[in-house]
């Protein structure tokens, strides 16, 4: 495990949308569709199709190991109170699931559970594009920080997180 993970947070309220709208407007041009689970619908279909894409992606977390089983992954993420489909972000290319934002909300913030884009995507602004449509859930719900936590190894998700705005936490 490592030794310090890194904890980030997000001000709400100093987040400027309109500098990243830009992903968004390119994910679409380019054929990626975004929505939410709700958005897709919340179906027993759509709910294993997030955990093949999660399992999927997570495989490039340094030191993550072996990811949940199916069981383990419906009582984690669908079972527990934090979770909204409203907070998770989908990239669509036609009907391949392509890339996903998970969040979560919490009493008093909103935690980035995990964002992650398939291979084959990756670096084309998809990741910050998802980030960013899903700030909507979060002033929906009222939040005013979001919350993450990286593998200081990560490089590229803690440089993706700063780059929006992201700032140590200060605990």
């Amino acid at each position: 495990m490592a030794e310090r993970w890194v904890r980030l947070e997000l001000d709400v309220v100093a987040f400027d949308e309109e500098r990243f709208a830009a992903y968004v407007r390119g994910c679409q041009a380019a054929g990626v569709r975004l929505t939410t689970l709700a958005g897709l619908g919340d179906t027993p279909e759509h709910r294993r199709a997030l955990y093949e894409l999660n399992k999927e992606c997570s495989a490039d977390i340094p030191e993550r190991g072996e990811f949940f089983s199916y069981e383990e992954f419906v009582r984690r993420r669908f079972d527990d109170p934090s979770y909204d489909p409203r907070g998770v972000v989908l990239a669509l290319d036609g009907d391949a699931w392509v890339g996903m934002a998970a969040t979560s909300r919490h009493s008093t913030f909103a935690m980035n559970e995990m964002t992650g884009v398939r291979a084959a995507y990756r670096g084309r602004g998809i990741s910050l594009a998802m980030k960013t449509y899903g700030m909507a859930f979060v002033r929906e719900c009222g939040l005013p920080t979001v919350r993450t936590i990286h593998h200081p190894a990560n490089a590229s998700a803690i440089a993706m997180n700063r780059k929006m705005g992201f700032v140590d936490a200060a605990t």
